[in-house]
């Protein structure tokens, strides 16, 4: 899930869902998406395609592992996506206010917290993309989204997966393909309308629609759901609406942790198709406040690019629990105006703060640093023209020369300053490899072709993140060369073969202060990079439609699997910026 603000702290590793995969035949694999070339210089993706699908119908855990592994290898090998460190998350809350948790997935559950006269003033972003959860894809959004919605589970205080919707755990058939929900009774929307059943087969049939045009319907397949042949899932709804049954081709150890995933909480399908009754708008009947909803509050208003207010839902089936009365948001990217806004009272929570501020916070008591499974990471649009008449070999390695110059630990203690481990690879260190271990660590099946050592720890990845100096500058300025590129005898770039690239970023001191950073490491060369900052949700569509050359990105993982690191570069994924296959 992208990521908006600036985190920091090295995620630890979640422990694996307590659903094992179970070993079966092979079925016939999951069809992989076409892709074209599209550019002489992007490179070819269909083996990378076929691969997730083979991901997708492994069901030997060790074979899946391996497999996993040779998808990052062929992903890391385009460089198109330039991993700088792993995630963590920070905040400032102020100490009359308890309660807040969040989880490695960067959700914070606000419902259940205690502030002063039961009402909470906080900055989590600015203007949101979408409120519906179905189209949303940032992390600000999904935070929106457990506000408004409910899913069949939720996550808890510790971490772990509880019935939300649903009444209890669900009943699974002895072959893991078959997951049976008994819902709650009594379940209402906002509006007094019944939630039932039906709701849940309209919603997640409506995220596998491509008309709908989600980010994330391709996690309809990473949890091995059948597909008819007119395209719907293989779900139904029982008679009196109280029973949610779902049909799997295969088992899918992470299939629980999904139905926690904002993408999948039912959604109004009265309210969504009364809004657009032609289908050219899937989200408008979430564009402004007072739409309809199932969790615990309610947006009452919305003054776009400015503030919103969240209420108290008293049709909540555990409203009794939710201990806010209001949220009042301040919509804003402003780094100085929110922490001014937190300094003189005006906020009691905020989701960043300015990069010049962190030394001097780091040790409050009302500054939190929490763990976060995920990377931030800097992408190429594989179709830019900057690899114009360039072969996909050539465009390779000017893009691992970009790579080799960046100074990821200047980055980590100079911008982010608060722990974060440079990042050899692309899938966070700490996240699990679906098999019972850890997937970025060394094994008799994989062994990655760096290792480094990391404040006295060793650490692997396909290059070692804290190196620096003349060895990356030389190695740097024979990639370039091998793409086409003459140097001067002081190493810099010849005036015949000039290097101007365009850098996508979005406001924050944060990011723009990495972006500078970059700037001056390839300068050392005579690449000239121009940073170009956007708003939020002008700068997520820029992004996913490929409208940039360099970008900088993050992504926390969904859930706690390295598939969910590979399947967002998908030709037909709607996270796939680098526009692999496009």
């Amino acid at each position: 899930m992208k990521k908006s603000m600036v985190s920091v702290l090295l995620a630890g590793t979640m422990a694996v869902s307590s659903l094992g995969m179970t070993a079966m035949a092979a079925e016939t694999e999951a069809a992989a998406p076409a892709s074209k070339k599209s550019s002489e210089a992007a490179p070819d993706w269909d083996d990378y395609n076929e691969k997730i699908a083979q991901i997708y119908a492994e069901t030997d855990l060790a074979k899946r592992e391996a497999l996993m592994h040779e998808a990052e290898d062929e992903l890391m090998a385009t460089w198109a996506v330039i991993p700088i460190y792993y995630y963590n998350d920070i905040y400032m809350l102020k100490p009359d206010c308890e309660g807040l948790y969040s989880n490695l997935f960067g959700f914070k559950y606000f419902a259940y917290m205690n502030a002063p006269g039961k009402v909470l003033n906080a900055n989590l972003a600015s203007e949101p993309d979408h409120l519906d959860p179905a189209l949303n894809s940032s992390v600000d959004g999904a935070c929106l989204a457990i506000l408004s919605f409910s899913g069949l589970f939720a996550y808890d205080a510790e971490g772990q997966l509880t019935p939300e919707l649903a009444a209890e755990m669900p009943e699974i058939s002895e072959d893991g393909l078959t997951y049976t929900f008994k819902l709650r009774e009594g379940l209402t929307w906002s509006d007094g309308e019944k939630l039932d059943a039906e709701d849940l087969v309209y919603s997640w049939n409506r995220l596998a629609d491509p008309n709908t045009a989600a980010d994330y319907s391709y996690l309809c397949d990473s949890m091995n759901l059948v597909r008819n042949d007119d395209g719907t899932l293989g779900i139904e709804a029982s008679e009196d609406g109280l029973t949610f049954t779902c049909h799997l081709t295969r088992p899918c150890a992470y299939f629980l942790d999904l139905c926690a995933f904002p993408a999948f909480f039912p959604v109004p399908e009265q309210s969504v198709t009364k809004a657009d009754p032609n289908g050219e708008n899937p989200g408008a009947w979430a564009l402004e406040s007072g739409f309809v909803t199932s969790g615990p509050m309610t947006c009452t208003a919305w003054k776009h690019n400015e503030s919103m207010t969240y209420e108290k839902n008293p049709k909540y089936w555990n409203a009794d629990k939710v201990t806010l009365d209001s949220i009042n948001f301040m919509l804003s990217a402003d780094d100085t105006a929110i922490y001014n806004a937190y300094n003189d009272g005006s906020l009691q929570f905020i989701d960043t703060v300015p990069n010049d501020e962190i030394a001097e916070v780091i040790e409050n008591d009302d500054f939190f640093i929490v763990p976060n499974l995920g990377t931030y990471y800097v992408a190429f649009n594989v179709n830019s023209p900057l690899f114009e008449g360039k072969t996909p070999e050539q465009a390779a390695a000017m893009r691992e020369a970009f790579s080799l110059l960046i100074d990821r630990q200047y980055i980590v203690d100079a911008v982010g300053q608060t722990g974060q481990q440079p990042a050899g690879a692309f899938i966070p260190a700490g996240m699990a490899d679906g098999n019972g271990g850890v997937f970025m660590e060394n094994d008799d099946d994989y062994t990655y072709p760096v290792t480094w050592d990391f404040e006295g720890e060793e650490s692997v990845g396909y290059y070692d993140p804290t190196a620096t100096g003349a060895g990356n500058v030389e190695e740097a300025i024979a990639l370039l060369e091998e793409a086409g590129y003459e140097f001067t005898e002081d190493g810099m770039l010849s005036d015949s073969t000039p290097i101007t690239v365009e850098y996508l970023t979005n406001d924050g001191t944060g990011h723009v202060a990495i972006a500078q950073s970059i700037q001056q490491d390839l300068a050392v060369v005579g690449i000239n990079m121009e940073i170009k900052s956007e708003e939020w949700n002008v700068f997520l569509n820029d992004r996913k439609n490929g409208q940039f050359d360099f970008a900088r990105e993050g992504w926390l993982a969904d859930y706690n699997d390295p598939i969910n690191m590979l399947e967002m570069w998908l030709t037909d994924s709607g996270n796939n910026d680098a526009q692999f296959g496009r």
